[in-house]
């Protein structure tokens, strides 16, 4: 079977590729457990996030916004000391930022969804898929506008890839 190249052949990452990735997602919660996971992921590969995702959702409580925007202080704290997720103290903030953010809009999936752009053709190699987007930088102004913290455009574009925003599946992906 045909794949972006990207997944490679290791099972976790070929199971995100076939199961998650570009599937059109509008659950707020999903939406704000993926924005706040890419922005851990930025400098780092996606398969380190993917292999410590369980454990941010544990200790994230499951990435629920209202509960994560009670983190406090002693919250940062101990997850400062958790070795199962990435331990940045700018990325764990703006996490806790995020989800009170999420307070300032109405629906996530009605915010983000705006910006999804008109479909384009499929891209049949790497250099054919963008880093940013016209869009990605419209929507990552939008949420920093409202608080949102670790959104830059290149996050907010591999945000958009993830959630299905942008079909970047490569032409010969049997999952296009």
């Amino acid at each position: 079977m045909r794949r972006c190249w990207w997944c490679g052949d290791d099972p976790l990452y070929v199971a995100y590729h076939d199961d998650e990735w570009g599937r059109p997602v509008t659950d707020d919660r999903a939406l704000f457990e993926k924005l706040c996971l890419e922005g851990f992921q930025a400098g780092l590969s996606w398969l380190t996030i993917l292999r410590k995702r369980e454990r941010f959702r544990e200790v994230f409580a499951n990435f629920d916004p209202p509960t994560v925007a009670r983190f406090d202080d002693a919250d940062v704290e101990r997850l400062m000391t958790d070795a199962g997720i990435v331990r940045n103290r700018a990325k764990i903030e703006a996490t806790v930022t995020n989800a009170r953010a999420m307070a300032s809009v109405d629906s996530l999936s009605a915010l983000v969804w705006r910006y999804a752009p008109s479909p384009r053709p499929a891209p049949r190699r790497p250099s054919d898929i963008p880093a940013v987007t016209p869009e990605s930088t419209a929507l990552s102004k939008e949420l920093k506008r409202h608080g949102f913290r670790f959104v830059g455009p290149t996050t907010v574009y591999a945000f958009m890839q993830s959630m299905g925003l942008v079909n970047d599946h490569v032409a010969d992906c049997a999952f296009r």
